[in-house]
């Protein structure tokens, strides 16, 4: 047991590394794409109204958030959020983007099952977020005379590990959508239209690494569950 802890705390400093070199990676595109305008002057913000409107879209608004990298399409509003670095930037990033955030949308207007399944699990992340930790926590220091809550937080974290490996397939198909109407729209051309896709690529990375870190973690607690016996 002792060595597959061992091996565990391997594989944990394995995934903080490379989800440390995907977001450096990530910060870095950003930067170079932001700098390469689309050629047609369209904001992000132009792009998007133009994305929701060729799909049939008209009852979701388009909004600027602050930061960076804090681009999100909301359901519970019909909102697509843009940060200040798209919102306004008629570049080649900030047009990847705001596509992929209306790849959303469509998606939410096209009932795609796993954004649906997605979004009747937030309630549930929601509140095991709340409470996980201190299960989780409280369990390890009462294994031996209380496994049972060391359990429930097993249950609650699996539950957020399940909605990280869910995002996936919701954020690659909301990539590909993009993709296939920036090239239809003749907003990214052969010259441009490959560093929209290493952009949305990359960002597609660092969902990867999360839900791969998340399932670590769940089997690392999974294994301090089943080691209380040893």
């Amino acid at each position: 047991m002792e060595g597959m802890i061992g091996i565990q705390w391997i594989i944990f400093i394995g995934i903080a590394v490379v989800s440390w070199l995907v977001q450096m990676n990530l910060q870095n595109k950003f930067k170079k794409y932001s700098k390469i305008p689309t050629g047609n002057g369209m904001t992000g913000r132009d792009v998007a109204l133009q994305m929701l409107h060729d799909n049939g879209i008209y009852d979701v608004q388009v909004t600027h958030t602050p930061g960076q990298l804090t681009d999100h399409y909301n359901p519970a509003n019909k909102t697509v959020n843009l940060s200040e670095g798209v919102y306004e930037s008629n570049s080649i990033m900030a047009a990847a983007v705001a596509a992929h955030e209306c790849g959303h949308a469509v998606q939410h207007a096209r009932a795609y099952a796993p954004l649906t399944m997605r979004s009747k699990l937030v309630p549930v992340v929601s509140f095991a977020s709340q409470w996980m930790t201190w299960l989780l926590l409280g369990g390890i220091l009462l294994l031996n005379t209380f496994p049972q809550l060391l359990l429930a937080g097993i249950i609650l974290f699996a539950m957020t590990t399940l909605f990280s490996f869910i995002t996936l397939p919701v954020e690659i198909d909301a990539s590909k959508r993009a993709l296939v109407w920036l090239s239809r729209s003749g907003i990214t051309n052969s010259y441009n239209h490959k560093q929209a896709e290493d952009a949305l690529r990359s960002a597609a990375y660092t969902y990867v690494v999360a839900a791969l870190g998340s399932l670590a973690t769940l089997i690392y607690y999974i294994m301090i569950f089943m080691g209380r016996r040893d």
